[in-house]
């Protein structure tokens, strides 16, 4: 990790009230296949890494029973409990957690996870995957990121060198597989934005 989770804290803290306005057209079109990807029942708990201001929560708590948004950010999850409480959603909590710590003890049916990953180095990603597959058990894991489908290129704008650590689709690839959970999509969005999605083997 190039830098620390509370140095990345700060960076978001500072940004939380501009976040929503201040994103690509390819950052939205990855969001919103996560939505579409995680494809909730009413009966599911989806556990939201990295919810920043609340996007994917938000969009799926009219149809799943429960989701649980988790972030590094309080000023960014102050204006997600902000939109819940204008649309007056009350099936989504709020509250602190990491990948390698996400701060919540129930189960977890659908794990998603947007533009959060790419902070943590390549050792830390496959750690936190290996461990939230482990301890959930999600019968489907949703990640829209940064990764890189070809050679990186430090001059997009979808990533910062001096923050951000990316890896590449083959790499998250094999986080999944390492794990016994098997990749059912990749969606590209730009050769450096996709969604994975993975699911445990039968």
């Amino acid at each position: 990790m190039k830098r620390s989770i509370e140095e990345h804290a700060k960076r978001f803290d500072a940004k939380a009230e501009e976040y929503d306005e201040d994103k690509s057209p390819e950052y939205h079109a990855c969001r919103d296949l996560v939505i579409e990807l995680a494809a909730p029942t009413s009966e599911d708990v989806v556990l939201d890494l990295g919810t920043g201001t609340g996007a994917i929560a938000l969009a799926l708590a009219p149809v799943a029973t429960r989701i649980i948004g988790r972030d590094i950010s309080r000023r960014m999850l102050d204006q997600a409990e902000a939109k819940a409480d204008a649309a007056g959603i009350e099936t989504v909590t709020f509250d602190t957690g990491r990948f390698l710590e996400p701060n919540f003890e129930g189960a977890v049916d659908i794990i998603t996870t947007n533009f959060a990953l790419h902070h943590l180095d390549d050792s830390q990603k496959r750690l936190a995957i290996e461990q939230l597959c482990t301890r959930y058990a999600p019968r489907r894991f949703v990640l829209g990121d940064v990764m890189f489908f070809d050679r990186p290129d430090p001059d997009e704008p979808f990533y910062n060198p001096e923050v951000d650590d990316p890896a590449t689709v083959g790499r998250l690839v094999e986080a999944f597989t390492e794990v016994g959970y098997a990749v059912t999509a990749v969606k590209a969005v730009h050769d450096q934005v996709g969604v994975i999605v993975a699911q445990p083997l039968p």
